[in-house]
């Protein structure tokens, strides 16, 4: 079946242009100027009006929690990939710390099997590292794995890799992508024995940032980058959120880059003012820190020193959040929200619209080399988002599709709307209706 977008606005490689999209079957058979739509192409093809919409490529979302197995109270693949595509993200790849641990390749297995059932987003999912599963981490397969995850901070799930021998020997040995979680666990430790001595079990949230520190951050990123170098191995900085970290990045393509650099929407929207408000809805690890560090991370996006915007999408229940500090959890829901919090940031002048398209489909597609995704190209994967750029509307438990059934963001008024998404040239979400007889495809990556 053949599907006409036209009159849209296309964002795409840095321009944005008035012109058509044509779908044949899973691709994208051809992009067309305005006023250039062949007579018979439109004649063979149902015809979408995008009326000036926003056509952008999928987003493509590289770090989520979506909880299942074993944890599937706060999430499963298939609500959670729901709320993906609800949101504009196509594409997601997910994070090892569910129960039992994605740290066997049979583990890993079962859940492609399960998305493969579920999601109607396409999918990918790490393999994870701990201190002794270094042969089963070897044997992942590049080209249909997305990357190993480290976690160097421990954070919900505790599959802590604090093992040195067991770090260098992983860095060493993998022609794999490395993404890290870096925290440094001994200034955490020492942090949180200092407030717990001051406040006992009620820590105010407030001491979030303090306690997980800008220090214990920079320690083990450099710890990472420092790694990486030494060996030559691929490595990828996840949920960056302090300014002495940026000094660890260049500027530049991501495609020529070895090491790079992601920084969540959470990271870039809220800072420490905002825990007075939202309290531990937005306790997230690595912690939200001051208005500086925001900045910062602003300016190493715009520069190209980070260079993809994630989610780290990590929901839990409301009543999980209400408890005092040390027994809250840290993480949450942000992968129905993310295009639209950063099209709301672009209207506010922080960040170019085409830039957002460009840290949020197209690196994310070039830094993995996944293949033929991230782009609006003749050929590729039509993966695609239409946008109204102005159409208000308010984030409400009515519209929100998490499992958890919350959002940091509600209550907030956003002048962008997801209006239609595309998986592989499907049609899986229109007038806030999921198609949930439609499934993703597994990535693939071009090493």
């Amino acid at each position: 079946m053949k599907t006409l977008i036209k009159n849209a606005r296309i964002i795409n490689e840095g321009k944005i242009s008035d012109g058509a999209v044509l779908i044949d079957g899973e691709f994208i058979a051809g992009i067309f100027s305005k006023g250039n739509i062949p007579p018979e192409v439109e004649s063979q093809a149902s015809v979408i009006d995008a009326a000036g919409q926003y056509l952008i490529p999928g987003v493509i979302d590289d770090q989520v929690h979506f909880r299942e197995p074993g944890l599937t109270h706060k999430g499963e693949i298939a609500t959670e990939s729901k709320a993906a595509v609800a949101g504009g993200v196509t594409s997601f790849m997910e994070m090892p710390n569910t129960n039992p641990q994605t740290v066997t390749q049979e583990l890993l297995e079962e859940k492609y099997k399960r998305a493969s059932e579920v999601s109607p987003a396409n999918y990918s999912f790490y393999m994870g590292a701990t201190n002794n599963n270094l042969e089963e981490v070897l044997k992942t397969d590049g080209t249909s794995v997305c990357g190993i995850k480290i976690f160097m901070g421990s954070s919900t799930g505790n599959m802590l890799v604090d093992n040195e021998d067991v770090l260098s020997e992983i860095f060493k040995s993998t022609k794999l992508l490395v993404a890290t979680h870096c925290e440094d666990e001994p200034t955490i430790i020492g942090n949180t024995a200092i407030y717990r001595e001051k406040y006992g079990e009620f820590v105010p949230i407030s001491a979030h940032p303090k306690i997980r520190s800008a220090e214990a951050c920079f320690k083990s990123s450099s710890k990472a980058v420092e790694l990486a170098a030494k060996y030559g191995t691929r490595l990828h900085v996840l949920h960056l959120s302090s300014a002495d970290e940026m000094k660890l990045f260049a500027p530049g393509k991501v495609s020529e880059k070895h090491i790079t650099a992601e920084v969540c929407v959470h990271h870039l929207w809220f800072d420490e003012h905002d825990y007075i408000h939202k309290g531990n809805l937005i306790k997230w690890n690595p912690a939200i820190k001051t208005a500086a560090d925001k900045s910062a991370l602003w300016e190493a996006l715009r520069s190209d020193r980070i260079d993809v915007v994630a989610t780290d999408h990590a929901p839990h229940t409301l009543q999980e959040k209400e408890h005092s500090y040390f027994k809250a959890p840290s993480g949450g829901p942000l992968v129905q929200h993310s295009l639209t919090a950063m099209l709301e940031m672009s209207r506010k002048g922080l960040i170019a619209v085409e830039k957002v398209v460009e840290k949020m489909c197209h690196a994310p597609a070039d830094l993995f080399r996944i293949d033929r995704r991230g782009y609006i190209r003749q050929g590729y994967y039509a993966d695609l988002v239409l946008v109204d750029p102005n159409h208000k509307w308010v984030v409400s438990p009515e519209n929100i599709l998490y499992k958890c059934g919350w959002s940091p963001f509600d209550g907030m008024e956003f002048s962008h709307l997801i209006t239609t998404t595309f998986v592989n040239g499907n049609k899986v979400y229109s007038n806030g209706k999921v198609n949930t007889d439609i499934t993703g495809k597994r990535l693939r990556f071009i090493r």
